[in-house]
């Protein structure tokens, strides 16, 4: 009798397109629902240590919500370097002219901080609408 662990190796993991739409939902859940689609913890061949995610595309980022007053006291900040350099966006401002910015800031805050969660935020692609130019790779619909 064999008790050794299977082990995925890189060459193994099959990637696959899902889709998910984004109207008239939380952005957190939907940010949270595309991070483990990009980690791959939806396989049960999940590995922390590789890349065993799937590609995500979220559709209708322009049309999510944000619960509760988060609309108008959220606040996204970030720091030029410089000397006085502290620059603020509202999430009011921000989901109006870059919904697609907040979904991608939203997802990246839920990765792992390091080469391999940068590598599965380059597998995140973000529409403002309903069209996305991704039907060659027959993304399926997920449902959360």
């Amino acid at each position: 009798m064999n008790n050794t662990t299977h082990s995925v190796k890189a060459k193994e993991i099959e990637k696959k397109w899902y889709i998910i739409d984004a109207a008239n939902k939380p952005l957190g859940r939907v940010a949270s629902e595309a991070a483990k689609l990009l980690k791959g913890k939806h396989k049960p061949t999940y590995s922390t240590h590789l890349d065993c995610g799937d590609y995500v595309i979220i559709i209708n980022s322009d049309k999510a919500v944000l619960t509760g007053n988060k609309l108008n006291n959220k606040v996204y900040r970030h720091h030029t370097g410089y000397i006085g350099g502290l620059k603020e966006v509202s999430y009011k401002d921000m989901m109006a002219n870059q919904s697609d910015k907040a979904f991608l800031l939203a997802v990246k805050g839920m990765l792992p901080k390091n080469t391999l969660g940068r590598a599965m935020l380059t597998k995140l692609r973000v529409f403002k609408g309903e069209e996305h130019n991704h039907e060659a790779q027959k993304p399926e619909k997920w449902e959360f």
